[in-house]
């Protein structure tokens, strides 16, 4: 029988937060300053697709796509990262809780399945450039789009609304930065670790990620022997460039993913646990603008272009951007 006395938690504390204590105030501004650039610079390449025609190309549709999820994607949690940092009272409900495992999760595998598709637009292009006009055409690639979108919202919602039937009756306390499955389930008050359904979604995880990590590298291993054999110096710098870009997001965003996802029994200290976490959760997003205007010509002379027409820049035939 229930014990009756056993409170029930309507709230979690974020516990992870006490290590930031010391600076706090400083760690605010440097992720504040973060936040702000994502959203600026993901936006600024979202807008310059767009509105630039020369842009309007499949791949820099998914890359307009993957700056739009980037805004997103970071809005789950580094505000509320923001709130701890410098609020006495680090709390979140159960269902803003619930909610922001839903978002950071949908929208991460959503992301997942962009770049995959990415590196399979990047595979038809330099392996068969005859042929990649009539392959991938306007309505397929928003298709894949809408199928990444799909798919990514979709998968972690049974887990997320079992989830959300669960008695929470012990410790709240959440030692991590924002909510993720483990931390929470290891708050219920019931054996998680015998549930069936915990494991198939853990598997069902694990495929996704590794199944994604084979399919981009062997797409890769193919892009570059076939780069490796253009004659032109100049052929080779511009397929190796193209490719450049896509391959240092998918580094870096899948490499933290791994480390964080496929760890297995393995555990970690706290201090490599949030510097994985904030590698796939900040640091990828960060680099994502940064990596696609900077290194970008096409991406670089559109933002440059529209600030100029909206006056936000005082532009010369000299300005570089």
């Amino acid at each position: 029988m229930e014990n009756e006395n056993q409170t029930v938690v309507i709230e979690f504390l974020f516990t992870a937060f006490s290590h930031f204590q010391e600076g706090g105030f400083l760690f605010f501004i440097l992720l504040l300053f973060i936040y702000l650039f994502i959203i600026i610079g993901n936006s600024m390449v979202f807008v310059a697709v767009i509105l630039d025609s020369r842009l309007h190309t499949p791949m820099y549709f998914f890359i307009g796509v993957l700056a739009f999820l980037e805004i997103w994607y970071t809005t789950t949690t580094i505000p509320k990262m923001l709130t701890n940092l410098i609020s006495e009272q680090k709390t979140i409900s159960i269902a803003g809780c619930l909610l922001q495992m839903y978002f950071f999760h949908s929208i991460g595998i959503t992301e997942v399945y962009l770049l995959t598709t990415m590196a399979m637009d990047r595979y038809l292009a330099i392996c068969y450039p005859l042929r990649y006009p009539t392959i991938m055409t306007s309505q397929l690639y928003i298709r894949l789009t809408l199928g990444c979108c799909f798919f990514g919202f979709f998968t972690p919602l049974p887990e997320i609304a079992w989830i959300s039937t669960l008695p929470f009756c012990g410790p709240n306390q959440i030692n991590n930065i924002f909510c993720d499955f483990d931390p929470i389930l290891n708050l219920a008050c019931v054996d998680t670790g015998s549930i069936m359904l915990i494991k198939v979604v853990d598997i069902v995880h694990a495929m996704e990620i590794i199944s994604a990590i084979s399919l981009v590298s062997l797409a890769y291993i193919q892009i570059i022997g076939v780069i490796l054999r253009i004659r032109s110096p100049e052929g080779r710098r511009k397929a190796f460039s193209t490719c450049a870009s896509h391959l240092a997001i998918f580094l870096t965003f899948f490499g933290s993913v791994a480390l964080m996802y496929l760890r297995f029994n393995a555990k970690y200290s706290f201090f490599w646990d949030t510097t994985i976490t904030l590698m796939f959760a900040v640091l990828s997003p960060f680099f994502n603008p940064i990596i696609y205007s900077l290194r970008n010509k096409e991406i670089k002379g559109a933002i440059k272009k529209y600030m100029c027409q909206s006056k936000i820049f005082t532009c010369s035939s000299r300005t570089a951007f």
